[in-house]
């Protein structure tokens, strides 16, 4: 699978830390006006709608919306670097208004008491994720519950993440009761505990993404479905491991009880195996349900059996 350059760790961690002096770094593109500080350019769109332009640089502001529909824009992919921002006590962009997109920017060491500090928080709203990256922190995505919107992930990168230092339950992304969650073309590696994703939604879909967890560290599920979903995860790479706390399954369905009906869930054309040091045996899917799971043309190296009833 050939995923877009923006998608290496190293290229973003040398980027340099830029001061925000001399011009300011957000600019709303409709209108042409620049703010020193982006909670302002997300004020002055209000319940409007507007893209943010921001210039590459290292920064530590965050902001919350409120209303409207804003885009989140680097200038530059992959130069727009977001280090240690928090508002709220939650993430660098918590998000409530009506949708966001966010494209091109980086995310890097948020964390916080609770244990839960993100990238992205978003509370309410359609959200779009392009070509992102979330680095070396508690979350990457954690969203509260709206179950008339969705949430899309596409050509981003999630990495060093899961660290909890309370035990509460950090992940590279954790979505509560949204509407549908879909990934596409994104790649998820190095976790330092947790899930790799982890969905409520009643609707998933995992398409032509990596989840390599050769050099991951007390790390579990790689997609978890805590309560069952339906949808298809179809042309993903895996590989497990060897320093997991949990190495029974990959992908999981209802292992926290059955809240609605998985069957027709599709687990096909995805390729696992076992990195070198890894000693057990494990499996694809776990289904603690009776529901019909389909899981066919899957590519599975030794020790790997495709499905198992739990």
């Amino acid at each position: 699978m050939r995923l877009p350059a923006l998608l290496t760790a190293t290229f973003v961690l040398a980027a340099p830390a830029m001061s925000q002096s001399g011009p300011a770094p957000f600019t709303i593109a409709e209108s042409g006006r620049s703010f020193s500080r982006l909670q302002d350019a997300v004020s002055a769109i209000g319940g409007g709608t507007g893209t943010i332009r921001i210039a590459p640089g290292r920064y530590r502001d965050c902001a919350v919306q409120e209303e409207g529909r804003v885009t989140f824009v680097a200038a530059e992919a992959g130069k727009t670097v977001f280090d240690s921002a928090i508002c709220e006590g939650k993430a660098t962009l918590v998000l409530r208004g009506a949708a966001a997109r966010v494209e091109g920017i980086v995310f890097m060491r948020n964390e916080v008491p609770d244990g839960n500090g993100a990238g992205i928080r978003i509370e309410k709203g359609n959200l779009d994720v392009v070509n992102a990256m979330f680095l070396d922190s508690q979350c990457g995505i954690l969203s509260a519950s709206d179950p008339s919107s969705a949430i899309r992930i596409v050509h981003s990168t999630f990495a060093g993440l899961g660290k909890d230092p309370d035990g509460s339950g950090a992940h590279g992304v954790y979505i509560g009761h949204y509407g549908s969650l879909s990934i596409e073309k994104s790649r998820f590696e190095r976790g330092t505990g947790g899930h790799y994703v982890k969905s409520r939604a009643p609707r998933i879909q995992v398409l032509d993404s990596s989840f390599d967890d050769s050099m991951g560290q007390h790390t579990n599920y790689a997609i978890d479905l805590p309560n069952g979903a339906t949808g298809r995860i179809a042309g993903n790479t895996f590989v497990v491991g060897p320093n997991k706390d949990n190495y029974s399954t990959m992908i999981t369905v209802a292992p926290e009880g059955r809240e609605r009906s998985s069957a027709g869930l599709i687990v096909e054309g995805n390729t696992a195996t076992l990195a070198p040091d890894f000693e057990h045996s494990t499996t694809l899917v776990g289904n603690w349900t009776k529901d019909a799971v389909i899981v066919r043309g899957n590519t599975l190296g030794a020790r790997i059996t495709p499905l198992a009833s739990r």
